[in-house]
């Protein structure tokens, strides 16, 4: 048998009677735990997670991936033991069902303490271990894998890499699943429109590109590690808007202000609040026209067409900004693909402070259609040629 260990965690609910399935094969056994069928399970799942982003108290989900050994008549008495022992080291508070119907059976141990993962997976692992190997032969046995995932997910600091572990979005994946065609749609638009950009917008790069090596020192090209959809890191590009070798804590230290709520909003000469850095000493003469404009963002057409950002979309984080969100915030990137114009930019930009910010990224997620994109690109640049809040 195989262990795995991942991190993820979050916490459950009562099953109404015909969102459950128990199991036909447990008819003649005395384990009377109700098993919710996948959909159900997976329901759960989603809700417990989201939950735990409120909470912030953690669920430990196991998964029992039983390979082929279920499809043999005599496992019958095998999958009884199994969930019968499964039972013991579970409370009634936490849910057990099918994460994939007839082949992993799934397990969250519903709001945890830190230190109590390592006994509760040594236990698990004990229990079942000595179980399936009474009931299995040892082909079997050795097809069976038991992994753990924990959330909230924890990070190393000193990691760029934010990615998440798939295996706690199932509704994300299925979401996908069902809109493959408007997904397949989105993608040839952002293609299509990335090229044409770049194409138009040929003759601006070349001339920004002179204007930057003319006006002070260092490349022309900025680049940057940014988080994409699930944390995966990626490349990004901006025409270099700053002075070279500066220094990144007052950028740091603003924008964890900013996230935690701390900072007001008041900016020298605007008469309504702004959150994003006015008068940054790291910026050039010429940047600040670039900002001002955007045009700073035109090589970001570039991450479009390599499918790294789409069009319409979150701006894609910092490390040290995700570090600083709470678990809420994180869905702003984990629900989708980051992009260069969105909600936020049409609807306040700099003016919104950074909760209400999230809250557009997650509205746009939850109202997304081709035509809500084809509306923001359509109202971009009226807000970056009239907008008054970009610095």
């Amino acid at each position: 048998m195989n262990s795995r260990r991942s991190t993820n965690v979050t916490t459950p609910n009562r099953f109404e009677s015909d969102s459950v399935a128990e199991s036909s094969a447990l008819d003649e056994q005395p384990f009377q735990r109700m098993i919710a069928n996948e959909p159900s399970f997976r329901r759960t799942l989603t809700l417990e997670r989201k939950r735990s982003d409120r909470s912030r108290k953690p669920f430990l989900l196991m998964l029992l991936d039983l390979g082929h050994t279920l499809p043999c008549g005599h496992n019958g008495q095998a999958l009884r033991e199994m969930f019968s022992a499964i039972s013991l080291t579970t409370r009634e508070t936490d849910v057990i069902g099918w994460y994939k119907d007839n082949t992993v059976v799934g397990v969250m141990f519903i709001e945890i303490n830190a230190d109590e993962r390592s006994p509760i997976q040594a236990t698990v692992m004990a229990r079942l271990s000595e179980t399936l190997r009474s009931n299995l032969s040892r082909t079997q046995f050795n097809q069976v894998t038991i992994s753990f995932h924990l959330y909230p997910e924890d990070w190393d600091d000193q990691s760029q890499d934010r990615s998440s572990n798939p295996i706690l979005y199932p509704d994300l994946v299925h979401r996908d699943k069902e809109r493959k065609l408007s997904r397949i749609s989105k993608r040839l638009i952002d293609i299509v429109g990335s090229i044409a950009a770049l194409l138009v917008l040929s003759p601006v790069f070349a001339i920004i590109a002179v204007c930057v090596k003319l006006t002070s020192e260092g490349p022309i090209i900025f680049r940057q590690r940014r988080l994409g959809q699930f944390g995966k890191s990626f490349e990004f590009l901006k025409f270099r808007s700053m002075y070279v070798n500066n220094d990144l804590t007052l950028h740091q230290k603003f924008i964890k202000d900013v996230i935690k709520g701390s900072y007001d909003g008041n900016a020298t000469g605007t008469s309504a609040p702004v959150y994003k850095m006015t008068n940054d000493p790291r910026v050039t003469p010429l940047g600040r026209f670039l900002r001002r404009t955007s045009m700073d963002e035109f090589p970001q057409f570039l991450s479009v067409l390599n499918g790294d950002m789409s069009l319409v979309g979150p701006r894609p984080p910092l490390a040290y900004e995700y570090q600083e969100y709470a678990i809420w915030h994180r869905r702003r990137i984990l629900e989708t693909k980051p992009g260069l114009t969105g909600l936020w930019q049409v609807r306040g930009r700099s003016r919104v402070r950074f909760d209400d910010m999230v809250r557009l990224d997650l509205q746009y997620v939850r109202t997304w259609s081709l035509w809500l994109d084809i509306q923001i690109l359509m109202q971009t640049p009226r807000a970056v040629l009239f907008g008054r809040d970009s610095f």
